[in-house]
């Protein structure tokens, strides 16, 4: 069984406030470049580790891209610990370059006894009676080969390369899995939240190009779950840009957190 920082190949460097990581194929976007919420999981590693406290609220600022095959040096700043909550944040660097920055706070449990979800999860067939994702060979050697997806909801990207602009529901449905990663961390729910660029080409009805400009992560609960639901729904799109989120469900129907979004977007090209 793997963790968060397996399979994001983190590394310490000293001590627990610096961390390191390369920019291999496996964690980057078809485009060659760090895939957004690995940078953000790469993070909360590290702040988690360098705090001692699980994350309860996390937000990252895209820079710039880290390109496959850079080295990415995380720094951790402790900026405020208190008897609960720790308020810390991250930078990345490739080199000189800063290429995101996390700001997050984590925080113990409290013996606060009221508590509830007001929302539910999409009635949606279980993982094991929806059909694999499939994607062009142009989407290979990427995070998206580590990640096994199932269509819950929502056209497939055959069905969207085809429909040709007609508008569609802005609501779809994954179902999730990092092979041999049974319990989920915040480090994997911020990339599984990342799914939410993917699902602006469901309201458009064409292919689009979706890039992350932040990555905002509340934790609700963590427990064991093999697969998880990403209840992703696209809210607003306007000038270039996009807005929405994603209520990531065990498979049990617990709410483990909730993903929003800001994207930059652009039609993408016919394929060949």
């Amino acid at each position: 069984m793997t963790d968060a920082r397996q399979f994001l190949g983190m590394e310490q460097v000293g001590d627990s406030l610096q961390w390191r990581m390369e920019v291999v194929p496996e964690v980057t976007t078809p485009g060659n470049f760090l895939f957004g919420g690995c940078g953000l999981g790469a993070a909360l590693v590290a702040l988690e580790a360098a705090s001692g406290r699980p994350t309860v609220w996390s937000t990252a600022q895209y820079l710039a891209f880290a390109p496959t095959g850079a080295t990415l040096d995380l720094t951790v700043t402790l900026a405020a610990e208190g008897h609960r909550v720790t308020q810390a944040r991250a930078v990345g660097r490739v080199g000189d370059q800063e290429i995101l920055t996390v700001n997050a706070a984590l925080g113990l449990p409290s013996a606060f006894e009221g508590e509830g979800v007001w929302d539910a999860p999409p009635d949606v067939p279980g993982f094991d009676e929806c059909p694999p994702r499939r994607l062009p060979d142009q989407f290979t050697t990427s995070v998206f080969d580590q990640i096994e997806v199932r269509q819950a909801k929502g056209r497939t990207f055959d069905e969207i390369t085809r429909a040709n602009g007609t508008p569609g529901d802005p609501t779809s449905a994954l179902w999730a899995r990092v092979p041999g990663h049974l319990e989920p961390s915040a480090a994997t729910l911020a990339i599984l939240g990342d799914y939410v660029t993917g699902g602006v080409a469901q309201p458009l009805g064409r292919r689009v190009f979706s890039r992350s400009l932040d990555n905002t992560l509340r934790v609700v609960r963590l427990e064991p779950t093999e697969w998880v639901l990403c209840d992703i729904r696209i809210q607003a799109l306007a000038h270039g840009y996009g807005q929405g989120m994603a209520f990531m469900w065990s498979e049990s129907g617990t709410l483990l957190a909730t993903a929003s979004q800001s994207m930059s977007i652009r039609y993408a090209p016919p394929l060949p």
